[in-house]
């Protein structure tokens, strides 16, 4: 019982986290798009990315120590055959450091020293869905 009580919460935490990870990278996109003078505009935008980002990290801290528990605590992923979790681990890395590359992001735009078009930020918006992808790949086909 316990297991599945950790692993719903995992699996909760998880999912809001990458909801985040979704969303603030299309508020980077809106905040490359703001026209020079409108003040207004990009002050609320990063408002929301600051809040958001503040957000998403609460979340990642359980979403991360649940993880460890189910891998450490209740030893997922260990032993021969359990190759998957080794590349889950580089994907929960990879992850980690998507979130901080947001954050230094965020800094660039609060500095307003961030160069780079909305159609960048339309392509870095991708890279959660293939992190989330690899994820779920990984954990129910376990193909190695």
């Amino acid at each position: 019982m316990a297991y599945l009580l950790v692993k719903s919460f995992h699996i909760f935490f998880i999912a809001s986290w990458f909801a985040g990870l979704f969303y603030l990278p299309r508020i980077f996109v809106n905040l490359a798009m703001v026209p020079p003078g409108s003040e207004a505009e990009r002050e609320r935008l990063l408002l929301m990315a600051r809040k958001l980002l503040r957000f998403m990290t609460i979340i990642a801290v359980p979403a991360v120590g649940l993880g460890l528990w189910l891998w450490i605590g209740f030893r997922i992923g260990w032993g021969p055959g359990n190759g998957w979790m080794h590349a889950k681990l580089v994907v929960v890395l990879l992850t980690i450091g998507y979130h901080h590359g947001c954050g230094v992001i965020l800094k660039k735009f609060e500095a307003d020293t961030m160069a780079r078009s909305h159609v960048w930020f339309r392509w870095f918006n991708e890279a959660p869905v293939l992190l989330m992808l690899a994820t779920i790949i990984l954990v129910v086909l376990k193909p190695f």
